[in-house]
């Protein structure tokens, strides 16, 4: 019998451990500046626009658009092989940062408003993009 082995899992620090906490509260977070309010994601040491690293955490609203997507038809860990294919996209987030996440829903198009939601799993939680 061969047993899928367990998905590989975040390890936060204390970078990125506010980000995991609040997607296990159900919330996307994004940092932000502490000196000029630039919002970025993923969690970075430095502000991409006056290189401050002073940061506050904010809740994202979770709309967006489309910016691209990708199908996946090969597992890049046997642990993932059950869910193929699956769709990952990529969101403009109406405050500005890029996010991906897993597509839940029908046809895709480039632009198409999407909004985001956490989905609890067993083994942890993901972010997962749907039709708006």
């Amino acid at each position: 019998m061969n047993e899928r082995p367990a998905r590989p899992q975040p390890t936060p620090n204390a970078l990125s451990a506010p980000y995991w906490e609040g997607l296990a509260r159900g919330e996307l977070l994004l940092q932000a500046c502490a000196r000029c309010g630039t919002l970025r994601h993923y969690p970075r040491l430095l502000c991409t626009d006056c290189f401050h690293d002073g940061v506050r955490w904010q809740r994202a609203s979770g709309a967006g658009r489309i910016h691209s997507w990708t199908v996946a038809h090969h597992a890049f860990s046997p642990a993932f092989a059950d869910d193929l294919p699956y769709t990952l996209v990529t969101v403009d987030l109406e405050e500005g940062p890029r996010a991906l996440g897993r597509w839940r829903g029908d046809a895709l198009a480039i632009g198409r408003a999407v909004c985001a939601r956490v989905e609890r799993r067993a083994d942890g939680h993901e972010l997962v993009f749907e039709p708006a």
